[in-house]
């Protein structure tokens, strides 16, 4: 916990600048925490960059999330910096625990992401945003015995996303998709590469309608490799965000993770809060 530490003792002394603090941007539209640390929803992370900020702000968010399924349990702590609407700095450690080994699996994950293009609102295409997630497990025994091939890896993404104002029935609509560059296995929990690697091209997917200003309803989608060739298989979620202010944000997910180390059928929920300076 020690790099997490340092980096919310960094983000105390950022909250002294106070008076810069970002709450320029509409409410919900940065989207939540994404379990790998950065902004978007669960899942995926989205082409928004975390809080509030606009060109002349910068933002600060801190989020716990929590994954329970079947057989296995996801705790995941972090915070975001976003610089000016431009550059997003994260970082998040996960503990990922096996009651079948009575193991606890930990990896820390560092990562940035830069806007290209746009706003998600105001401008006519997408906003696009190029981000990057390099993972590290303090433990590699249990990616070493399933037969991975690194303890650690760098996945890269492209994002896009845009939020339609009132373009279903009245009700605003958003979607993001993104493409990510990768050869993680379970997000890299159990380590990276494998037997059948193929380090290629992953296909993730959002899409929301919100329900009034401040609660949204969506799906996620996300496609994984089968390095190990234990059947891992792609990740879905069914979501509602609820955003009540510009200060706090909750959201709650079912999830179906499909086959996890030769685990079937890991279904389950998610919870995750963020808090926005």
């Amino acid at each position: 916990m020690s790099m997490l530490k340092f980096f919310l003792g960094f983000i105390a002394c950022l909250l002294s600048f106070s008076n810069f603090a970002g709450q320029g941007k509409l409410l919900a539209t940065p989207g939540v925490s994404q379990v790998e640390g950065s902004a978007g929803g669960g899942l995926v992370p989205w082409a928004q960059l975390a809080g509030y900020a606009t060109d002349d702000e910068f933002a600060i968010n801190g989020f716990c999330s929590r994954a329970d399924v079947s057989d296995y349990t996801l705790d995941v702590c972090g915070a975001q910096i976003n610089s000016f609407n431009r550059v997003e700095f994260s970082y998040a450690e996960q503990h990922f625990d096996v009651p079948a080994l009575n193991t606890k699996i930990e990896q820390s994950i560092t990562g940035a992401k830069i806007r290209l293009y746009g706003d998600i609102v105001y401008s006519q295409w997408p906003q696009l945003s190029l981000g990057v997630q390099h993972k590290s497990l303090r433990d590699g025994a249990v990616a070493t015995l399933v037969g991975a091939e690194k303890t650690s890896g760098t996945d890269i993404y492209l994002a896009a996303s845009k939020l339609h104002l009132g373009a279903l029935a009245g009700y605003n609509w958003f979607w993001n998709m993104t493409t990510r560059y990768s050869d993680a296995n379970q997000l890299g929990l159990l380590g990276y590469g494998g037997a059948n690697s193929r380090q290629k091209l992953l296909f993730e997917g959002s899409t929301a309608i919100f329900l009034s200003r401040d609660i949204a309803v969506g799906i996620e989608y996300r496609q994984k490799s089968n390095n190990l060739g234990l059947g891992e298989e792609d990740w879905r979620d069914v979501f509602v965000a609820w955003m009540p202010n510009k200060y706090v944000s909750v959201t709650a997910a079912w999830l179906d993770l499909g086959s996890i180390a030769g685990a079937d059928d890991q279904t389950g929920w998610y919870l995750s809060v963020t808090g926005y300076w």
